[in-house]
């Protein structure tokens, strides 16, 4: 069966001494395992520059039933980054991006709305002029409801408190890693109100952005089987 679909590079890695294998998140067939043969040849008909992590394209490949790696045939880019690749602070927070969903989405069928979630997160990240130093922690609080783990934005005036393990906000303060102190919690309390576009309008310091994105990690881990500490973790901490 031959298919024509867009997808977005999650992984990619070399096989042989001339072809690839990459992980791509697609429109129609979610997430699909190819191999793209010759593409490191110098006359390749495909550059391999296409085909970087974090990369969304255009492809036709080709499936068999009961293959779990397809053939990629053809591919064109679908949408041009023209800042990530020059831009280490939106390559970071890209990488990071990338890295979660690679990760956490495992579903080998079509999921739309996921695939206009992820394409939308990576093209405003390229082209927007607003600070990103939020984005990923909106990333990761709007890739949840995907996911089927959605943080409950219960909070009021009695329930002040945020806790990691169950998803919602309480009366009373955890005092450990699986709790928010108030003014955290009232933090991602605005996040879980904003869009990703709006995520430049909380302000944080560099310690509650950390903070909070090491609580999110606890909160992933909590509910994804295996889920352990995220590469490019340290590298935003370096970044922000």
């Amino acid at each position: 069966m031959i298919i024509k679909t867009r997808g977005i590079v999650l992984k990619a890695i070399k096989y042989s001494e001339t072809s690839l294998i990459c992980e791509i998140f697609t429109e129609t067939m979610g997430l699909q395992t190819y191999i793209i043969s010759g593409v490191r040849k110098k006359k390749s008909k495909i550059s391999a520059g296409l085909l970087q992590v974090m990369s969304i394209i255009d492809i036709v490949a080709y499936h068999k039933k009961d293959r779990e790696i397809s053939r990629i045939t053809e591919v064109k880019p679908a949408f041009i980054y023209h800042h990530i690749p020059f831009d280490v602070i939106k390559g970071t927070v890209g990488l990071f991006m990338t890295e979660l969903v690679q990760k956490t989405v495992k579903e080998h069928e079509e999921n739309l709305p996921l695939f206009n979630f992820l394409y939308d997160s990576f093209t405003f990240l390229d082209e927007t002029k607003n600070s990103v130093a939020n984005l990923h922690i909106g990333f990761m609080i709007g890739l949840s409801q995907f996911l089927g783990f959605m943080i409950n934005p219960n909070r009021s005036t009695t329930l002040l408190y945020f806790d990691i393990k169950e998803g919602l906000f309480r009366s009373n303060r955890i005092a450990n890693q699986d709790g928010l102190d108030e003014e955290l919690s009232a933090v991602l309390f605005g996040f879980c109100q904003k869009t990703l576009q709006e995520t430049h309008e909380i302000k944080l310091n560099r310690e509650e952005r950390r903070l909070l994105l090491q609580r999110l990690i606890r909160f992933y881990q909590y509910r994804i089987e295996n889920f352990n500490e995220l590469n490019t973790f340290n590298v935003l901490q370096e970044i922000f």
